[in-house]
């Protein structure tokens, strides 16, 4: 659990989760004329240009014109379900076939813990990416679940990028080296999984690609969602079960 928790701690997006879990108002959710929509942590207005910071950082936002912001809410714990409107198949796949016989839950819990990265980031970035489609082929030649270049799967050992298996344990293995690269800031790792990490170097810090700002937004709001969702799941109680120093004893 050391690499997930590491993330949770210290990365911009953890200190986005914290705020929105135990803050009455910490940040505001964005709707979009486009239909999509977004979680911000705070913004500012630049000639008409409004710029939604992602994090409390300077240096991950996404820019929209304001004529583009249809309504602000504000997103509190206690708020009803903080989902995306945009749940569709990204513009840029084709044929996308789903891949009924395998459990992506456990293929990416397994995948995690080899890693020790948190299954619902990687699901976020499946989600980000394919939308859980095994078979998505992007119209750059991004291949699976965790969408990898043709070079990228081959030099991670990936035979068959469509097997969700080998996409999966080459794509957890891309993002968890880059995660060690960045020094577990999540945006920065994001950003170089979608635009490489010369672009990352290149514009230190996030690039100013549309696609990549919506990407990196993409991926960190799923994983807000999922965190929030899971904060407000009802705790159960075992009382057989005895906890001893993180060990569960039965009588």
């Amino acid at each position: 659990m050391r690499r997930w928790q590491q993330i949770l701690g210290a990365t911009t997006a953890a200190i986005f989760i914290a705020a929105c879990l135990f803050s009455a108002h910490a940040a505001d959710r964005i709707y979009l004329r486009t239909g999509a929509d977004l979680v911000c942590d705070h913004q500012k207005n630049f000639d008409g240009q409004v710029r939604l910071y992602l994090t409390s950082s300077e240096d991950n936002y996404l820019e929209v014109a304001a004529t583009d912001i249809v309504r602000e809410e504000p997103v509190t714990g206690d708020s009803a379900d903080v989902t995306s409107s945009a749940v569709q198949i990204p513009s840029g796949l084709t044929n996308p076939i789903p891949s009924k016989a395998v459990d992506l839950t456990a293929l990416l819990a397994h995948a995690g813990a080899a890693h020790h990265l948190d299954p619902d980031l990687l699901a976020s970035v499946v989600h980000e990416e394919s939308h859980g489609q095994a078979h998505a082929i992007s119209r750059a030649g991004a291949r699976g679940l965790m969408q990898l270049m043709p070079q990228t799967a081959t030099d991670l050992g990936v035979r068959n990028a469509f097997v969700p298996e080998q996409n999966v344990a080459g794509g957890t293995t891309y993002l968890d080296a880059l995660l060690m690269y960045y020094h577990d800031d999540l945006a920065l790792a994001l950003a170089a999984y979608n635009a490489g990490p010369a672009a990352v170097a290149r514009y230190h810090g996030v690039p100013p690609y549309p696609e990549t700002r919506h990407y990196v937004a993409g991926v960190i709001h799923d994983y807000n969602r999922r965190k929030l969702r899971e904060a407000r799941k009802p705790k159960s109680f075992s009382s057989p079960a005895t906890v001893c120093a993180g060990i569960v004893q039965h009588p």
